[in-house]
């Protein structure tokens, strides 16, 4: 599904990411850990075409996404409220997003049913921009709308961040709920370590742009990463 070579991307001179070889498998549920300026964000945009490698190529179903555009009809993605319209309900947003997919009223209703327990009754019929939702409930939008059209690969830049306890699990076990009944490839980071240990098959861990470890997930991956943060 995802394939990165070589890639680099620095900046003044400075390399602030740097990772010979990274891949996701179809279906496959992959989290990426580090500290602040680990380089995941600078990643995550160079795997979207946000911003240009230094060096190397990513790759999405073998399409180098610097040379065609087609891998976007099947790649979600948020990563900051920058991804969002702002000046949007979230109704009108939702519509949008589904116009882009070819997707009627009716596909949106239907496809969105699964969040209304994460919305928790503060999104939808609100009457208001999405500018005007807490930092939180922009969140809920963005990884609604990012995964609205069933993507193959889902992409998403610290999901957990400024949502409340409440909706942190319940995103946990929405994105569990979208790996097994749609078969997605999710990319997610986090600081959330025990979130991201629940959700995730795989666990990378970046520093300084480096790809430091890549482990499968087990009963121990949890402990095993607290004891390498906290060394």
């Amino acid at each position: 599904m995802l394939e990165v070579r070589n890639i680099e991307k620095a900046y003044n001179g400075k390399t602030v990411v740097s990772i010979p070889a990274l891949s996701v498998a179809t279906h496959e549920t992959v989290g990426v850990v580090g500290n602040n300026g680990a380089g995941k964000t600078t990643l995550f945009r160079m795997i979207l075409d946000l911003i240009r490698p230094s060096d190397g190529e990513v790759f999405l179903k073998g399409l180098n996404v610097m040379q065609s555009g087609a891998w976007k009809s099947y790649t979600g993605s948020h990563l900051d409220e920058g991804f969002l319209i702002d000046y949007l309900t979230p109704e009108e947003y939702f519509r949008f997003i589904g116009d882009l997919h070819g997707l009627s009223d009716g596909d949106i209703t239907e496809r969105l049913a699964p969040f209304l327990d994460f919305f928790n009754g503060e999104i939808l019929a609100q009457r208001k921009y999405i500018r005007d939702f807490s930092k939180g409930n922009q969140k809920k939008i963005g990884v609604a709308a990012a995964a609205l059209f069933n993507p193959e690969l889902l992409i998403l830049d610290e999901p957990f961040a400024n949502l409340d306890p409440s909706s942190q699990i319940r995103l946990k076990n929405l994105l569990k709920t979208l790996r097994d009944q749609h078969g997605m490839a999710i990319l997610i980071s986090s600081h959330d370590l025990s979130h991201v240990t629940e959700v995730c098959e795989r666990i990378i861990i970046l520093e300084k742009g480096q790809l430091i470890q890549d482990m499968q997930t087990t009963e121990n991956t949890l402990q095993e990463l607290e004891n390498y943060f906290t060394v």
